[in-house]
């Protein structure tokens, strides 16, 4: 089970506690241009569950790689306001042969928790690519 507390403080910021981490959010429109909207929140948690499964993938196919970078965006609808579709790409600085983009985008978009949860929804598509470092 996973557990999360949030907080906020009328007409001004929110934060999210999370294990030693926190968040902050805005819940203003005065808020958006400095402080992460959950929307955007919510495009991370799908960037850093590609990037955590770079890493975890990275052990079980056996490549290695300097660095990952990951860009995730987002089609919204206004009637319902939802998350229509993502887009995300994905960079990998690596020159190791045995890293299959193939295989690692399979598993990606197979073992994501937040990816599946996602795929659910709304429609999530991206790419891999492998850059020499």
């Amino acid at each position: 089970m996973y557990s999360v507390k949030a907080n906020s403080v009328s007409k001004t910021r929110a934060a999210i506690a999370v294990k030693e981490s926190e968040f902050s959010f805005g819940i203003t429109p005065e808020m958006n241009d400095q402080l992460a909207s959950p929307a955007e929140l919510f495009l991370g948690s799908v960037a850093a569950c590609i990037l955590k499964n770079v890493e975890r993938f990275s052990v079980i196919l056996k490549f290695e790689y300097e660095t990952a970078s990951v860009e995730v965006k987002a089609v919204r609808l206004e009637k319902p306001p939802r998350m229509d579709e993502i887009l995300y790409s994905l960079k990998i600085y690596s020159n190791d042969s045995k890293l299959n983009i193939k295989l690692l985008q399979r598993n990606i978009e197979k073992f994501g928790t937040i990816y599946n949860t996602v795929k659910l929804s709304c429609k999530i598509e991206g790419s891999i690519e492998r850059v020499d470092p």
